[in-house]
């Protein structure tokens, strides 16, 4: 039976009538609008256009490319390899699904969850508890990720309704009250065991190809490049930020370290520690780390080097008391161990409580530089957000630093796309006074970015200071 005659199927037997239709909506109003979703206005505009359209029978409409075009605004001939807006949306969207019903699902008459491979919502009426809170029938359980759709990365064809319909078959288990939890908890493991690998292969198979080798005699690579030491490339855990928002406090770098990673446990039930406890098992990387991660092992390998890429909660304090030479991604919100590095800087990352994101102040503020620079714009959203790049000095040791930070994702990923861009980073090293034939500096670059729909455009240097903490090494 094709796809979309079994969705049209399926989807009348579960909503019967105008009331089941009326629950339905209301149920997709509380998912967007409760705890799991209130920091991603992106996600939540995901889940309504995917749902409205499964509810409509527009199924033609949950493909990636129209997906890309009609919600994110992408131009018909947008290369869905090179901009994986839909993949990492749809990724979220599957985590923060999990998030809601490990809290509410007791209480829920609907589930909508979204298979792994596809963007067809598989929405399924649960049947009423009994008096201990347990389901009479059994339930249908679906397999979630919490990472970027690794699959779909590998397999360019995920859109086909074939494969779609087969991926989905396979991920449906019937199964009792009590193999529920049993079988969602070991999905969410071996699924988060190998995503981070499988995306790290997918986005090096896209873009072998496309690094092309360059002189190394641009800082900060011709200082890596030219050194004798390893070079150490972290990327950020992307649960960190959000657990944080959970869980009502701040990691510090001390608690990282020492694995203390849910702060006030106290403050969350006891379901919603154990979700989080398995949620936190993992090593993970966002897409963004992982894109930039293998393009610049790529610029490594063809000069020479090799680049040795590790999650950030893999890393442990003594990792960095070395004189190896460090890139680290994401801002201390993302990755406390960059939070060792920023009394170097100028230009520090903030968490301001009031609007729940990053700032950052500007500690020694030049003629006609603001104090504080703070985003319009929370990860996801429209409007404009700053990032920073910085190279510095493993303090204690011989080797150096480089920082790619940005309040969000877009932020990070547009310092990551400057780094890379040797013709455009040499220009704005220029314009900050560092010659590429000159002696070793350090310094560090804000960039402003404007973003749109999880995607940065306009990226420009805002300021850049040449730090004067600098030691003679190398």
């Amino acid at each position: 039976m094709p796809l979309i005659s079994l969705n049209d199927e399926r989807m009348a037997k579960i909503v019967e009538g105008e009331e089941d239709l009326a629950i339905l909506q209301q149920h997709l109003k509380e998912v967007i609008e409760g705890t799991a979703f209130r920091g991603s206005h992106r996600s939540g505009q995901f889940l309504r256009y995917v749902v409205d359209q499964a509810i409509a029978g527009r199924f033609d409409c949950l493909k990636e490319r129209v997906i890309g075009i009609e919600l994110f605004g992408r131009s018909p001939s947008y290369d869905t390899g090179e901009d994986a807006i839909v993949r990492v949306t749809a990724s979220d969207v599957r985590k923060r699904l999990l998030q809601h019903y490990h809290r509410y699902g007791t209480t829920s008459k609907f589930r909508i969850s979204l298979p792994i491979g596809s963007y067809i919502p598989w929405i399924s009426r649960e049947s009423p508890s009994n008096g201990n809170g347990n389901h009479e029938q059994s339930t249908t359980v679906e397999v979630h990720t919490t990472l970027q759709d690794a699959t779909a990365l590998a397999e360019p064809g995920a859109d086909s309704p074939e494969l779609a319909a087969a991926i989905q078959a396979r991920a449906q288990v019937q199964a009792t009250p009590g193999q529920v939890k049993f079988n969602r908890k070991w999905s969410i493991l071996i699924l988060l065991v190998t995503a981070f690998n499988l995306a790290i292969w997918a986005v090096s198979w896209k873009h072998m190809d496309h690094v092309a080798a360059v002189p190394p005699s641009i800082l900060p690579w011709s200082a890596f490049f030219n050194s004798p030491h390893a070079i150490e490339l972290v990327t950020s855990d992307p649960d960190i930020a959000e657990i944080q928002q959970y869980a009502g406090g701040e990691i510090s770098t001390s608690d990282y370290a020492n694995r203390h990673l849910i702060p006030n446990p106290d403050n969350m039930t006891p379901e919603v520690q154990h979700f989080w406890g398995v949620i936190m098992g993992d090593d993970k990387a966002s897409f963004v780390d992982a894109k930039f991660a293998v393009q610049i092992a790529e610029l490594a390998r063809a000069h020479g080097k090799q680049i040795d890429m590790h999650a950030a909660r893999n890393i442990q304090m003594s990792d960095l008391q070395t004189d190896d030479n460090f890139i680290l991604m994401g801002s201390p919100r993302s990755d406390p161990w960059s939070t060792l590095f920023s009394n170097q800087l100028d230009f520090r990352f903030a968490f301001d409580k009031s609007s729940g994101q990053e700032i950052i102040q500007n500690f020694h503020p030049k003629p006609n530089e603001a104090a504080q620079y703070v985003p319009t714009a929370l990860g996801g959203a429209t409007g404009q957000s700053y990032a920073i790049i910085a190279l510095v000095q493993n303090p204690d040791q011989n080797g150096l630093v480089l920082l790619l930070a940005g309040a969000n994702a877009e932020g990070t990923e547009a310092a990551g796309k400057l780094v890379t861009d040797m013709p455009r980073f040499t220009v704005a090293l220029q314009k900050c006074g560092i010659s590429a034939m000159g002696p070793l500096k350090h310094f560090e670059l804000l960039l402003k970015l404007n973003t749109m729909a999880g995607y940065p455009n306009n990226a420009s240097v805002e300021a850049c200071h040449i730090l004067q903490n600098i030691s003679a090494h190398l």
